[in-house]
């Protein structure tokens, strides 16, 4: 897809000799706009959802909620998470050093009994704030326990209660990671003119569903369009986007 998305978009900007874009400069503007792309899609659930509530929305092929959550399943991850230490309840959140993947959003926390040959789910953890855990803490009846774990976040760290739970492989978290960043690779030819090769190790496509293709190519004209200071650029990818908003959220 994204050759397509880049042929489109120096078509566009060749018709009316706008300019034109380098493949590194192709390449940062296709991770934003993916980027933006993926984020519409929470708040295109949020709606979708509000809309289903109020009897708005259809069902089966109308069903765009089913459409939307397939595609976040599709950044769906789960990974063991790493102990700060041995012996303490302080794990490292999901990243690109401890689990390989950024997290956008944690979607739920697992902890296990891991002190056997195999691992065995005692609960699912709940997030909660830190003066909320102080609470919860202080009372026999309200603390945390392995059935019914609980979680707090600081920085780029968990600390899941009770204590008890520190042993490696004991904590999984369950994320939406964020999209791979693209990139257009290519060999030089003898003119100078790229050309487009996939084979190359760094290769990477886009990630979000190939619906999504044209409000690709409109972001990246809009950020084309800014690098370009050719204004009508930027006016024609904001009106595309607007018009394929509207039909869809009112």
């Amino acid at each position: 897809m994204i050759n397509s998305v880049r042929n489109t978009v120096l078509s566009v900007l060749n018709k009316n000799n706008y300019g034109y874009i380098s493949p590194s400069d192709f390449n940062l503007y296709a991770k934003q706009a993916q980027i933006e792309v993926f984020e519409e899609f929470f708040s295109q659930y949020n709606k979708i959802i509000n809309m289903e509530n109020a009897r708005m929305s259809g069902t089966s092929y109308a069903d765009l909620g089913k459409v939307i959550a397939e595609a976040i399943e599709t950044f769906s991850q789960t990974s063991s998470l790493s102990q700060v230490s041995a012996g303490t309840n302080r794990y490292y959140l999901p990243s690109l050093i401890t689990t390989g993947y950024d997290y956008y959003m944690i979607n739920k926390v697992l902890c296990y009994d891991a002190s056997g040959m195999t691992r065995v789910l005692k609960g699912e953890a709940e997030k909660v704030n830190h003066s909320k855990i102080t609470m919860l803490n202080s009372s026999l009846l309200t603390a945390p326990t392995e059935t019914y774990p609980a979680y707090i976040q600081e920085g780029g760290i968990m600390t899941v209660y009770p204590d008890t739970i520190n042993l490696p492989n004991e904590v999984d978290a369950q994320y939406f990671r964020f999209p791979k960043d693209p990139k257009w690779t290519y060999v030089t030819l003898f003119n100078g003119e790229p050309a487009f090769d996939q084979s190359q190790l760094d290769y990477q496509d886009f990630e979000v569903p190939l619906e999504d293709e044209y409000k690709l190519v409109i972001k990246i004209l809009q950020y084309s369009g800014l690098s370009i200071r050719e204004g009508e650029v930027v006016q024609f990818g904001l009106s595309q986007e607007q018009q394929q908003q509207q039909p869809n959220f009112k």
